[in-house]
């Protein structure tokens, strides 16, 4: 948390600095208070007047300053908030392949929204307020021993009891804070599929199912929320009761020394808030401290702070030269062997079909090429050099991947395309004829400005296979990989964007087909049948 805090300093500093002399003014107008009472009992109206319009000034200025806190605060909270989202993205980049995956889309959903919505409640907030109610406590006890200095002492031992008290809940309120956010994520990953279900409930009549399903999930968002409230306020409450003690024996020792003299007796009305202040201050810097550590659990979530820049400073990979070497290739999924022993080359410029059965390893094989999977037995080597000493994101700058379940931003085809990088018109152009994606533009109204939808819920599948090649296309790697890329496609339009990758020379190719023709299969260099051996002897 505090890693937030400091890296927004300037905008954090001036903020503390006011609530500081927010504090200052509402503890010392009860000084004010005392004396203005004081003139009063004393006959003395002009000094009555002075105190008295001294009092409504600091009234006016405290309101001014609230004022200012708050829209800086919203202001600074929401950067904070921002940088932790860009911290989880962060972290996310520097997971593998495997990793990422065994999660499930909601859970990050719930990172990004439910945990921010924590944070804030749990942190940013009671952070704020905690600086805001330690600075009174310091005022009011400044205020308390102008008035006799044993007040201070008691005052001190009252805020040193109250801040190791919490120490003895802290791992507690972290277990509730952890099991609130575990909890949670199952939820919402839960709902997600849930909504994700709703037609094929409808279709079979589950409409019951879909209402209790989402009541489960809706308590299981809820029910953690109140347990991890409920260890606080109990906590919190046994600690406000230490507090009310402490309190109580300042006041008693106030009203001890009055009636001895050694303080006025106008002291009793201004101490009173003044040990009110004190009081309520140390149950308050309590419930703040119990609730920022609760907030704990999610930032440990965070292990990558982005100081400018996701990409990771790697050396740079050459362009392929020569070409891929796959030798004594081996992986499996658990106890299921899907390579074994596979021997396979790949040069450059070339093209390569792979063809086989379902479950025979394709897929698997430009995963591996791509880095996704490490644990794997054999060498994969790029111009001779081991796959295991260059990271994924080096291999991946090399290639380009078009997968058989394409996925679409919700945004336009051009940015879909472009992915957010400058093209030219030249460029773009060619990369629209090569995946025979013109047609298409041809008739949207939008062209290339044409929203696709939530996973390009407007495009067809044959639509969205091209704007997903057109990607590939224009980005310029010069390895493609194709797992059924065309699948989608009519004959007609598979000719075209196949016969356009084939005869490009500078384009290495790697295909995953299961319909091949003949004829096809002339125009490849070489075509892997990766059907296990035990099969192909059948």
């Amino acid at each position: 948390m505090f890693y937030y805090i400091k890296k927004f300093w300037k905008m954090s500093g001036i903020i503390i600095f006011m609530l500081f002399i927010d504090a200052g003014l509402s503890s010392y107008r009860s000084l004010a208070l005392m004396e203005s009472l004081e003139e009063l009992v004393r006959g003395n109206f002009r000094g009555f007047l002075f105190w008295t319009l001294l009092n409504l000034l600091c009234v006016v200025l405290v309101q001014v300053f609230v004022a200012v806190e708050d829209i800086l605060g919203k202001h600074v909270i929401r950067k904070m908030n921002n940088q932790v989202r860009r911290d989880m993205a962060a972290t996310m980049l520097q997971m593998s392949h495997g990793e990422f995956h065994k999660r499930q889309t909601g859970e990050y959903l719930s990172e990004f929204t439910k945990d921010i919505d924590q944070i804030e409640s749990l942190a940013w907030g009671p952070f704020f307020n905690w600086i805001s109610m330690a600075f009174t406590v310091m005022h009011s006890i400044i205020a308390l021993s102008c008035l006799h200095w044993s007040l201070t002492v008691a005052s001190l031992a009252s805020a040193l009891i109250m801040s190791l008290a919490p120490k003895l809940f802290d791992k507690k309120m972290e277990a509730a804070g952890a099991a609130c956010t575990r909890e949670q994520a199952k939820a919402v990953s839960k709902l997600k599929d849930l909504l994700a279900g709703y037609d094929v409930l409808r279709v079979f009549g589950r409409n019951r199912r879909f209402l209790q399903g989402v009541s489960q999930c809706s308590d299981g968002i809820e029910g953690p929320a109140f347990r991890r409230l409920r260890t606080q306020t109990i906590t919190g409450k046994v600690l406000a009761v230490a507090g009310i003690l402490c309190q109580g024996g300042i006041s008693i020792w106030i009203g001890f020394l009055s009636f001895q003299g050694v303080i006025l007796q106008t002291a009793l009305f201004g101490s009173g808030k003044l040990i009110s202040a004190v009081a309520d201050g140390l149950n308050a810097l309590t419930d703040f401290r119990l609730s920022i550590a609760s907030s704990k659990p999610y930032f440990e979530k965070i292990t990558v702070h982005d100081n400018g820049s996701l990409e990771k400073a790697d050396r740079e990979m050459l362009p392929m030269r020569n070409g891929i070497a796959v030798e004594h290739l081996s992986f499996r999924y658990g106890e299921k062997t899907v390579l074994e022993d596979r021997n396979l080359r790949f040069e450059k410029g070339k093209k390569y079909a792979l063809t086989g059965p379902s479950g025979c390893g394709k897929s698997t094989l430009l995963k591996l090429l791509l880095g996704w999977l490490p644990d794997y037995t054999g060498t994969i080597r790029f111009d001779g050099t081991d796959a295991r000493d260059y990271t994924p994101e080096q291999l991946q700058r090399q290639m380009s991947y078009i997968e058989q379940d394409v996925f679409l931003f919700n945004t336009t085809i051009r940015e879909n395309i472009t992915l957010g990088e400058e093209f030219t018109d030249e460029q773009m152009e060619r990369a629209l004829g090569d995946s025979a994606l013109t047609g298409d533009l041809a008739h949207m109204p939008e062209g290339l400005d044409t929203v696709v939808g939530e996973e390009g819920s407007n495009l067809s599948g044959g639509q969205k296979q091209r704007v997903a090649i057109a990607r590939a296309l224009i980005h310029d790697c010069s390895i493609l990989l194709i797992d059924e890329g065309t699948s989608a496609l009519d004959q007609k339009n598979a000719d075209i964007v196949e016969q356009s990758l084939l005869s490009n020379p500078d384009l290495t190719l790697i295909l995953i087909s299961h319909h091949l023709t003949a004829e096809r299969k002339k125009q490849f260099d070489r075509v892997y049948d990766l059907t296990p051996a035990h099969l192909s002897a059948l």
